[in-house]
């Protein structure tokens, strides 16, 4: 997600590794009130049954409140991804589609090297049998990367192209421009190719990914214009990734018809509470760990705590978190029974006291995940 893993082999993850190994710390740890304030847990009205599908934005799709999104499906470098996998990815997408959740979000770069856009055939492969509650087939939402070598309109609706065709499809639920191009290098010839695929029939909404919001705010009048509307953005959001006004910034968003999705909810698994400073997962993931892990402790016992008294995970608090605050979280899904812990954030709403003594703990922690540096202002 963070970068195409073709630029990857550039090495320009190298820095961005590093830096996520190097969380910056401010301020003093606060003690964890293990015993909160009766006011802080006392739970929120729960929402009955399934929850209603919500609108994307100022388009006509309705969909699921949560996403799965695919970057795991085939990357090698910091998933670890082989094509053993592949049976236990078609459970968990099943399972997944089992639970309510409709929709799903991929990229044309999701896939180690050679198996570039795995991630998106493997969507296609699962999908083609499977159908949501309703009778129809989950929606994807796909990516295209900006690179540099994709020049004019056509590049773009020459990307939709092959992706439809890896994934078996004549027709996009989202397609989405995956960063900002640098210095804003064809941007107006990559709207224009991102208009021609919903004024074509293959795509039935536009979206962004890491588009800040002077960007964003640009880019949604200029594709006004076009008449061809933005119904949404991806952002990198979570206890540990919060930029400030980030509340401001979703209802800004919303009010342009623009709905906020929240990728990476639980900060590469470091809110899933599966891991400590003692068991870090291997590869990557765990050097970014090993400086951030022991600066959550705290956070991670208070989300524990709350779980306990709602019988909730820890990472189900993670998520839910995130649709407290107006995005639709996008989560990750390798197995059957992630997908049962994902669907398990549905439903129900963390009451304001928590929410907010999250924020303190996580504030206090001093531990922002590194934000993506493909993510504009």
């Amino acid at each position: 997600r963070f970068r195409s893993l073709r630029v990857m082999r550039t090495a320009r993850i190298g820095p961005w590794l590093l830096l996520a190994c190097h969380a910056h710390s401010f301020g003093r740890p606060l003690q964890l009130r293990m015993a909160l304030a009766p006011s802080l847990v006392r739970p929120a009205p729960p929402i009955l049954g399934l929850e209603r599908p919500v609108k994307l934005g100022s388009s006509d799709l309705l969909v699921s409140p949560m996403g799965v999104g695919t970057w795991a499906w085939g990357n090698k470098l910091l998933w670890g991804y082989d094509e053993s996998q592949n049976e236990v990815l078609r459970q968990g997408f099943q399972a997944t589609v089992d639970a309510g959740i409709t929709w799903f979000d991929s990229a044309d770069s999701y896939g180690t090297g050679a198996i570039e856009g795995q991630a998106e055939r493997l969507f296609g492969d699962f999908s083609a049998s499977s159908r949501t509650a309703a009778g129809r087939k989950a929606e994807i939402f796909t990516k295209f990367a900006p690179y540099p070598w994709r020049i004019g309109s056509r590049s773009i609706e020459g990307a939709c192209d092959a992706a439809l065709e890896r994934m078996g499809r004549s027709q996009l639920g989202v397609a989405q421009l995956h960063w900002p191009p640098t210095l804003g290098w064809q941007l107006p010839e990559y709207l224009d190719g991102l208009s021609a695929l919903k004024t074509s029939g293959k795509a039935k909404a536009l979206g962004l990914s890491n588009f800040g919001p002077k960007t964003l705010k640009k880019v949604a009048q200029a594709m006004e214009a076009r008449g061809t509307p933005i119904s949404s953005n991806q952002v990198q959001f979570s206890l540990l990734s919060r930029l400030p006004g980030t509340e401001d910034r979703i209802q800004e968003a919303n009010e342009m018809g623009i709905s906020i999705i929240g990728y990476s909810p639980l900060a590469l698994g470091l809110l899933s509470g599966k891991y400590s400073a003692a068991a870090r997962p291997p590869g990557p993931r765990g050097q970014i760990y090993r400086e951030t892990l022991p600066k959550i402790s705290r956070l991670l016992d208070l989300m524990d705590e709350i779980g306990r008294t709602r019988g909730k995970t820890t990472a189900q608090i993670g998520i839910n978190y995130v649709l407290c605050k107006g995005a639709l979280p996008l989560v990750g899904v390798r197995s059957p029974a992630q997908a049962k812990e994902n669907a398990g954030a549905l439903g129900w709403r963390l009451s304001e006291g928590e929410v907010l003594a999250l924020e303190k703990e996580a504030a206090a922690a001093g531990a922002d995940v590194v934000q993506n540096i493909f993510q504009t202002s």
